[in-house]
């Protein structure tokens, strides 16, 4: 109904305003001589006598041309533009209508028209925009408020300027760009949208001191992640809210909006560009195959059920013996991949009779291996239950795997593999022992991809600083140097998925992660972004190394090397172990002392992993 009555009294006005334009026109024309009788007057009386044709022609003309479709208070230069065609389009149809009617009227009096529509027609829908701000007051009108938010953008290129005009589009945010950062010096004074461009990244502290900024957006979808997370260093300076403009990727298809933009995420701070994958070879070894994924439900498992799902696999099979995380990604994925066919299966891989039935009534082609224990602390604590799970139930899948002709099988492995001084580290280390020795008398392909610690899965470290911000603080780092590698979930399944690819059988891929990262820096920033200052509002304490925890996690053992890939990003390290007899007697002597005392069965793991060091 309002919309309705803002088109009718558009249309009412527009009336006017087109005789309007037309009267002013004849006026300039013949110098106000169009009265009584003379040139003037005849063409004037002309004009009348056709008023009615003129102003229907030009209504018409104008709604088709969609200009009581716009909404007035965002205009800008595109309405602007659409005003200017429209009342091209009316005069010219007005034209041809004289033509055809054998009618004559002086062609400076079209040209005065249209020049008087634009200005007339223009003006009264941005006038609207002005007084709407004068009304609404605050945050580009005259009169303050102190609920204004104080914006600075950093970026003056195109995402820069979009973002200022949706922050003045949308009054209801009320946030004022007040400033541009960028690093060009031909931009330096300059104005973007009516907002002055100050000074580079290094200026954005001393600007936002003296700008009062409450937010700052990063507006560079285009710019490498190295320099993203220099900038937002220098953001991390100031007290402000960031947020920032997602990647150009992830722009794609669509328009930069109010919607688009985001919290800066650690994500962001990494410094090292996404993993982009090879979609077209993915495809060729997923689509039409039953794929099995264990550990389904798990962070690293259920996204590889998700991304499984777009590659249109004959069946996904979800193995977890975790009923609520397997029912939680089962209703995402009847949701989001409906056509995908889907089964959940209820096991746990230390159940070697349960297996066999799996693989023989499903016989999957590929196997992605995810099941595993992965708390650090909690597997010091409880060594058998690590080797239970890690390295009995990898026995268990990679003979089942072998003995019903597998395909492909990819264990999910760590950094921590790697000169393991803890016990998680060293079953993880057999796991990929076993699948090297394994693939060298299987026709099924073993390969295993190590890569660091995984931002927000379950138990890792960003949800649990997050979770000690939220609670107040204080926020407990285990030492002031040590660091670890990361990596989001996406692009640890997005390297598995592609390892399984390229993989010939033996190998272990490897990630080039970039720079380890200091855990206290982690924090600092995390606290930053959640809006605290560091040792201000939230506290870091330095609370020591848990048991069987590393200053400093490695990629690689001594003698291993690395190989490129075709994957600018994906190394193979070369295999070290292929004695599948020996393993296995080591196992049996390991499953033997399982009923026994935990310092006999972690003797017995140093023996079969020689890089294995325990630390107290």
């Amino acid at each position: 109904m309002k919309k309705r009555l803002i088109t009718t009294i558009l249309i009412i006005f527009d009336i006017l305003l087109i005789n309007l334009a037309f009267f002013c026109a004849f006026y300039l024309r013949f110098e106000g001589k169009i009265f009584g009788v003379g040139l003037g007057a005849e063409q004037f009386n002309t004009y009348i006598y056709n008023i009615l044709i003129f102003t229907a022609i030009k209504i018409i003309v104008f709604y088709f041309f969609g200009l009581y479709k716009s909404l007035w208070k965002y205009a800008s230069i595109e309405e602007l533009v659409q005003v200017v065609t429209t009342s091209f389009a009316a005069n010219a149809a007005i034209i041809s209508y004289m033509v055809i009617s054998q009618q004559v009227l002086p062609r400076s009096i079209y040209i005065l028209a249209f020049m008087l529509d634009v200005i007339f027609i223009g003006g009264i829908r941005f006038s609207y925009r002005v007084a709407r701000r004068f009304k609404e007051g605050g945050v580009y009108g005259l009169t303050k408020s102190k609920n204004i938010k104080r914006v600075m953008i950093v970026g003056a290129g195109q995402a820069g300027a979009m973002v200022i005009k949706e922050l003045k589009n949308h009054e209801e945010l009320r946030s004022k760009p007040v400033a541009v950062i960028d690093d060009s010096d031909a931009k330096l004074g300059l104005k973007i949208n009516g907002v002055p461009v100050l000074g580079d990244r290094y200026h954005i502290r001393k600007i936002a001191e003296r700008k009062k900024i409450d937010e700052i957006i990063i507006a560079i979808p285009s710019m490498k992640r190295a320099n993203i997370r220099e900038i937002v260093e220098e953001c991390s300076k100031t007290n402000c809210k960031l947020k920032i403009v997602p990647g150009i990727f992830e722009l794609i298809g669509g328009d930069i909006s109010i919607q688009s933009i985001r919290d800066v995420e650690i994500e962001d701070l990494l410094g090292r560009e996404a993993v982009k994958v090879d979609l077209e070879e993915i495809s060729g070894y997923l689509t039409e195959k039953v794929v099995l994924v264990t550990g389904g439900g798990g962070s690293i498992g259920s996204e590889l059920c998700r991304q499984i799902s777009t590659f249109n696999p004959q069946k996904l099979l979800i193995l977890d013996m975790y009923e609520n995380n397997a029912y939680e990604i089962q209703n995402e994925l009847i949701r989001t991949h409906c056509n995908v066919d889907l089964e959940i299966i209820m096991a746990s891989v230390r159940d070697k009779t349960r297996l066999e039935e799996i693989f023989k009534k499903y016989k999957p082609a590929i196997v992605f291996h995810a099941a595993a224990h992965k708390h650090v602390p909690l597997m010091e604590s409880n060594p058998k239950e690590a080797i239970k799970n890690n390295v009995f139930g990898t026995l268990n899948v990679a003979e089942c795997a072998h003995k019903y002709s597998v395909e492909k099988f990819v264990l999910i492995s760590t950094d921590k593999a790697v000169n393991p001084t803890n016990v998680m580290g060293a079953t993880k280390r057999v796991a990929e022992m076993i699948v090297q020795s394994l693939n060298k008398v299987s026709k099924t392909e073993f390969v295993a991809v190590r890569f660091g610690n995984v931002l927000g899965s379950n138990g890792s470290v960003i949800p649990f600083f997050k979770k000690q911000i939220k609670d107040g603080g204080p926020v407990t780092v285990t030492h002031k140097d040590v660091t670890r590698y990361f990596m989001t979930i996406p692009e640890a399944v997005q390297l598995v998925i592609q390892a399984g690819a390229m993989a010939k059988g033996g190998e272990i891929f490897v990630l080039d992660m970039g720079k380890s990262v200091k855990i206290i820096d982690l924090a600092r920033n995390l606290i930053r972004l959640s809006g605290f200052v560091p040792d201000e509002d939230i506290k870091i304490e330095i609370v020591g190394l848990r048991p069987g925890e590393k200053l400093f996690e490695e990629l690689l053992l001594e003698g291993e090397g690395t190989e490129s890939t075709k994957h600018e990003k994906i190394f193979t390290a070369k295999p070290l172990y292929s004695d599948l007899k020996q393993l296995i007697s080591g196992l049996d002597i390991l499953k033997t002392l399982l009923l026994g005392e935990d310092e006999k069965i972690v003797s017995e793991i140093a023996k079969i992993v020689p890089t294995y060091k325990r630390t107290k």
